[in-house]
C-alpha cells in the first residue's frame, strides 16, 4: 500500500473530489481525517471508508475559523499520533463572482476566506506537528485559471487560487529543511456538481468541452491519483512544484 501508516487531513472531504480522495487515500493504508462543515455527509464518508476496511474519524470544521482548525489538528493529533499529509482540498465557487468591477466585497471576502485563508490557517497549526516528525506532505488544491486570464471571469476564485500557488512556493522553500514538502495541483474543468451547477446550457458546457485537446472533462480520479502521488513516498524529492492537470486545456491557444 502506496500510504501504510500515514495519517492525512482532507478539508472539504464530504464530497466531491475530498471524498474521492478520502477513500481512495483509505484504501492505500492511510488514516484518514475527514473534515467538512457537512456532517451528515462526512459521517456517510467516514462508514464508506470503514466498511471497505479503511480507518476514519470525522471532524465537523468550518476551516475559515481558526478555533475549529486548531481543535481539528488537535484531534487528529490525540487519535493518531501524527499528521503526514495535510490536502488543502476545500473550496467555493460561486455563481456570482464576477470581474473586479462586478464583484461584492462579501463575495470577495468569502470566496477568499474559504479557499485562501484556509490553507493558511490549516498549514499554521498542523505545519509545527510536521517540523517536530522531520516529514510532511502539504498538498493544496488549486486551478488552472490561476495560471491564465479568462473572458468570462471569476476574479475572486481565481485570485484565491493563484494566492495559493504564491503560498505553496514560500512555504516548500521555509519548511524544504524539516522535510516537508509543499506542492499545488491545478486541475482543469472537472465534470462535478459545483461544476455542472454553474452549465447555463448544453451550449455553455461544449464551449468549454471544445477547448480541452483529450476531448472530456475532468473527472474527480484524474485529479486523487496526482495527490496519492504526493501524499507518498514516491514524490519526496518533488516540493514547490504546481501540477497542471487539465486535460491540455492550458495549453490550447484557440
Amino acid at each position: 500500500m502506496r500510504l501504510a501508516n500515514k495519517v492525512a487531513i482532507i478539508t472539504g472531504s464530504a464530497s466531491g473530489m475530498g471524498q474521492a480522495a478520502a477513500i481512495l487515500f483509505a484504501s492505500e493504508g492511510a488514516s484518514v481525517v475527514v473534515t467538512d462543515i457537512n456532517e451528515s455527509a462526512g459521517a456517510e464518508t467516514v462508514q464508506t471508508i470503514r466498511d471497505a476496511g479503511g480507518t476514519a474519524i470525522f471532524v465537523k470544521t468550518d476551516v475559515t475559523s481558526e478555533n475549529d482548525v486548531k481543535a481539528l489538528v488537535a484531534t487528529a493529533v490525540e487519535t493518531f499520533g501524527h499528521i503526514d499529509v495535510l490536502y488543502n482540498n476545500a473550496g467555493v465557487m460561486l455563481p456570482d463572482d464576477q470581474g473586479v468591477v462586478e464583484n461584492t466585497e462579501m463575495i470577495w471576502d468569502k470566496v477568499l476566506d474559504i479557499n485562501l485563508k484556509s490553507v493558511f490557517l490549516c498549514s499554521k497549526y498542523t505545519i509545527p506537528h510536521m517540523v517536530k516528525q522531520g516529514q510532511g506532505s502539504i498538498i493544496n488544491i488549486a486551478s488552472f485559471v490561476a495560471l491564465m486570464g479568462c473572458t468570462v471571469p471569476q476574479d475572486a476564485y481565481t485570485a484565491s487560487k493563484g494566492g495559493m500557488l504564491s503560498l505553496t512556493k514560500s512555504l516548500a522553500v521555509q519548511y524544504g529543511h524539516d522535510g516537508i514538502r509543499c506542492n499545488a495541483i491545478c486541475p482543469g474543468p472537472i465534470e462535478t456538481p459545483l461544476l455542472k451547477y454553474l452549465w447555463t446550457s448544453e451550449e455553455a458546457r461544449n464551449t468549454r468541452l471544445n477547448r480541452i485537446p483529450l476531448g472530456r472533462f475532468g473527472e474527480a480520479r484524474d485529479i486523487v491519483y496526482m495527490a496519492l502521488y504526493l501524499a507518498s513516498d514516491e514524490s519526496a524529492w518533488t516540493t514547490g512544484s504546481w501540477l497542471v492537470v487539465d486535460g491540455g486545456i492550458s495549453s490550447n491557444y484557440f
